[in-house]
């Protein structure tokens, strides 16, 4: 039973550090409702893709040959990684482009991509891009379904406990939302490499992550001070 609680611990931890690239996906895709919308979208988002998940992981109980080559030399993983990283580039990049531009999609027939099903659609889409790893190594690691489950399970609470708060976070401070769609084309670049079988160093990726955000928080820290002190000079 030790055992069992330590494998569940550490595919929690594994899940929960994965899911760091959902809550940025979540917290760009829901930007762009209305904000009466956003917790519900939130809430379906998660549900749907921990079912997606669930449903991938009896899937793939079944399929011992995802790993196996059939087209070229690339498996069924890798055509989902390689697809998955270019649709997520396509969107960051769609993203900073209008962030950039200040402009907003309409409704209407013209809108792509946009409406609530449609976002939801694309939130469980990358989640299956960002969990097919995770989900494999979790089928390596143990062959008890319900270790696997309870993981992908709690990490989804969360998830949903964490999105709502760091999501506006990100929707009220413009400059953060450029550093989280650069993150994103970063993981976008990383997920389509690793389905060309060139591993890339999570480590490499993370770290210049977290400086970068670091740097973004001290300057937000000191612009506040500043127009703090600007503000106590000019009072009478």
């Amino acid at each position: 039973m030790g055992d069992a609680l330590a494998l569940l611990a550490l595919l929690i931890g594994l899940e929960l550090v994965l899911g760091v690239d959902n809550i940025l996906v979540i917290a760009i895709f829901v930007g762009r409702l209305p904000a009466e919308k956003r917790d519900s979208a939130r809430l379906a988002g998660l549900a749907f893709a921990l079912v997606a998940r669930i449903g991938m992981l009896v899937a793939l109980l079944g399929l011992a040959n995802l790993t196996n080559p059939v087209f070229l030399d690339f498996s069924v993983r890798d055509l989902i990684l390689i697809s998955g990283g270019l649709f997520l580039l396509f969107k960051a990049v769609r993203e900073i482009h209008h962030t950039v531009e200040a402009k907003e999609e309409g409704g209407g027939p013209g809108m792509v991509m946009g409406g609530f099903a449609a976002i939801i659609g694309q939130i469980v889409l990358l989640d299956i891009v960002f969990s097919i790893d995770s989900v494999i190594t979790a089928i390596g690691l143990t062959s008890q379904v319900w270790i696997i489950i309870s993981s992908v399970i709690v990490s989804f609470v969360a998830i949903l406990f964490f999105a709502r708060p760091i999501g506006e976070f990100i929707l009220q401070h413009p400059a953060i939302k450029i550093l989280a769609l650069s993150f994103l084309i970063t993981i976008g670049v990383t997920i389509f490499m690793e389905g060309l079988h060139k591993h890339v160093p999570k480590g490499y990726i993370y770290l210049p992550m977290g400086f970068a955000l670091l740097v973004e928080i001290l300057q937000m820290r000191y612009e506040h001070n500043r127009k703090k002190i600007l503000a106590a000079e000019q009072a009478p």
